[in-house]
């Protein structure tokens, strides 16, 4: 059975769009959000008769998904061709405001998401649906794949600890669809909004060889800049830790968030000492030492040593391979070698000017603490990371749609 996302599904049955006929429609969109033939959605929904588009918001990185990196704004503007305005909802403000909100009755939202809560388009969709609940507007997610599939893993996010990359208590890899997520948003926080999930039809997250994605029959369309393909999204949940570090993350190269590195980094010394603390993290990929010279961001025009994260190969494991935990060892082997290296890096991430970009990444102080402490085994990390899992598991299986 081919997959039919939300926006296929909402394209294709009349019946579903008979609920919008009469009420003004506004769209929350990015580059991705396209059908089987790559029409964007905007175009798609603006040439539906009967569908009146009053409005579409853009998210981090904005609509066309033309903002490089984080702490980089996209401005409000008018689209000439469609005659509606464009809000953006990573400028002047990250909830939508009340002139904003009356521009529309129903927002549908056509966001692919990358499985991990980080990924700040999942907090967009927490803002978005309480201000729909405040001012009684419909939110109807047109659903797409977690690239990823179902694997949950890491530290869920302590209370206190909420920012822009961190829009509930869930650990960092949710294994959740984005309207799966809206759903448990709604529960979790009691909202009292007119909610709906615009289903897929055939998605297999279980089935190789994608687990989640529709590997050979869709289009990888980038959702963000630098979220090039599967294999980085795979990797995702754990290289994005490497944002809150002075290591390189390979923005500024081809393979960005697959790879890692420092001028002054030693991968063999590195790998070696990782397999010697959990060789059991290491588990359902292929590392390999590679070298790379980033052309913008950390250590621009330098040539760095790093380690290059293989999971296309037939050496991927969907289940044995957990990211969270490869990328949380690599910092521990490196802080072992090197305790005098400066890992963490002191900057201000997503609008947080008093944390450790690393403690706001992880949803807490808990990964730089277990890092730091010499005295602290990959056993100590596991038993935290193990129990929220756990908890997760059975939190998040009321909202399932797919299983």
């Amino acid at each position: 059975m081919s997959l039919h996302t939300g926006l296929d599904r909402l394209l294709a049955e009349t019946e579903l769009r008979r609920p919008l006929l009469g009420r003004r429609v506004a769209l929350l969109a990015h580059p991705a959000s396209v059908t089987a033939d790559l029409t964007h959605a905007l175009d798609a929904l603006a040439r539906l008769p009967g569908i009146n588009l009053t409005a579409a918001f853009g998210p981090q990185h904005g609509l066309k998904g033309d903002k490089q990196d984080n702490m980089v704004e996209s401005a409000d503007e008018f689209d000439a061709r469609l005659g509606i305005p464009v809000f953006s909802l990573y400028g002047q403000v990250r909830r939508p405001t009340p002139e904003m909100m009356a521009a529309f009755d129903v927002l549908l939202v056509d966001l692919q998401d990358l499985g991990c809560r980080i990924y700040t388009f999942a907090t967009t969709l927490r803002y978005v649906l309480e201000e729909a609940a405040r001012c009684g507007k419909a939110v109807w997610v047109l659903d797409r794949p977690n690239p990823v599939g179902r694997p949950v893993e890491g530290l869920a996010l302590r209370a206190g600890w909420e920012s822009f990359v961190g829009a509930g208590p869930m650990p960092m890899r949710h294994g959740l669809t984005l309207g799966e997520l809206g759903l448990w948003f709604v529960r979790r926080f009691r909202l009292d909004v007119d909610y709906r999930v615009i289903d897929m039809r055939g998605w297999r997250p279980y089935d190789p060889p994608g687990y989640g994605w529709p590997l050979y029959t869709r289009a990888w369309v980038n959702p963000s800049p630098n979220a090039p393909n599967l294999s980085m999204a795979r990797c995702y949940a754990g290289t994005v830790m490497l944002e809150g570090t002075t290591l390189s993350e390979g923005r500024g190269t081809t393979r960005p968030l697959e790879l890692f590195g420092a001028p002054d980094l030693d991968p063999a010394r590195l790998l070696a000492e990782m397999q010697q603390l959990a060789p059991q993290w290491l588990t359902g990929c292929r590392l390999r030492p590679c070298w790379f010279e980033p052309t913008f961001h950390k250590h621009a025009g330098r040539l760095c040593a790093g380690v290059q994260i293989h999971v296309d190969d037939p050496a991927y494991d969907h289940q044995g391979f957990r990211p969270w935990r490869l990328l949380a060892l690599a910092f521990k082997a490196l802080r072992r070698l090197r305790p005098d290296y400066a890992l963490w890096r002191d900057f201000p991430y997503e609008y947080e000017f008093e944390r450790l970009a690393i403690d706001v990444i992880n949803g807490s102080e808990l990964l730089r603490q277990w890092v730091d402490d010499p005295a602290a085994e990959p056993g100590d990390l596991e038993r935290l990371a193990a129990a929220d899992e756990a908890a997760w598991l059975e939190e998040r299986e009321d909202v399932l749609l797919y299983d």
